[in-house]
């Protein structure tokens, strides 16, 4: 009797482990020191691809194709600056940059595809963000061209929490009418969930691809439009897969401090 109810059990373990799993989001992080440096200076920026919210776990992150800058207009290339790091035990990359010049600075990465074989995709993150050299305030809405790019609305530098951050989804410089976007916080571990439905945030966007989101607590936030691309591809074990082509830009909140006002001041 004993042996067949550990079978009994064992088949239900079994059973339970092959139901399907949830989607889970994947954020390509490209994180600065600072949003904003008002003296300018250095900035560092980690470049990982994890699920911030959870605070992982951290996928493996090759060397990317690309990343650079956009200044005054100009495109830098940084490939050449990338230095490789470890993120819980598996491949990482940051790099360090100098900003002489009133005005922002867009970074971004073009990542090598990343084959997800539980949802059976590859998927392609192109993330940016931008840092605001001598709080200028100014070059925010440069677009870097990008296959899918969020156009911000809202300058993404300078933000309290609380503020509501606009953007428009382009694939190929054009709007996506009714994109998706998901959103993340990036989470130190001091935010717990109620349960997995508050993880991921969920945007649709409307009809012009225009989409907003209002950040209620300090600290990084992740947007990511995410587009299936219809060119066919193959996985690993040359069975047909899907490639999810990601647009994503990062925004800092920051909250307010310092002693309220007086009545009437």
């Amino acid at each position: 009797m004993l042996v067949l109810r550990k079978q009994a059990l064992a088949a239900l373990f079994l059973s339970a482990a092959a139901l399907p799993l949830p989607a889970i989001a994947h954020f390509q992080e490209i994180l600065p020191s600072e949003d904003v440096l008002p003296e300018g200076g250095k900035v560092t920026l980690d470049l990982v691809f994890t699920h911030p919210m959870e605070g992982g776990p951290v996928m493996e992150m090759k060397k990317p194709r690309r990343v650079g800058a956009l200044i005054g207009g100009k495109t830098i290339d940084l490939t050449a600056s990338l230095m490789p790091k470890k993120k819980q035990g598996v491949g990482a990359w940051s790099l360090a940059h100098e900003l002489k010049e009133p005005g922002a600075a867009i970074y971004f990465v073009e990542p090598q595809p990343y084959w997800e074989a539980a949802e059976n995709k590859y998927i392609v993150h192109y993330a940016k963000v931008v840092v605001d050299g001598f709080a200028s305030g100014k070059g925010w809405d440069e677009k870097i061209g990008l296959p899918v790019e969020i156009e911000p609305l809202t300058r993404p530098t300078g933000l309290w929490a609380g503020n509501l951050f606009r953007g428009v989804v382009l694939k190929d410089g054009k709007p996506v009418p009714f994109a998706d976007i998901e959103v993340e916080y990036l989470n130190d571990g001091s935010v717990k969930a109620p349960n997995d439905a508050f993880i991921t945030q969920v945007i649709k966007a409307d009809a012009s691809g225009t989409f907003a989101y209002a950040m209620p607590r300090a600290g990084w936030w992740g947007f990511a439009a995410l587009i299936e691309d219809d060119k066919p591809v193959k996985s690993p074990e040359g069975k047909d897969a899907k490639t999810e082509i990601g647009g994503l830009i990062w925004v800092k909140a920051t909250e307010m401090t310092g002693a309220r006002p007086a009545r009437g001041k």
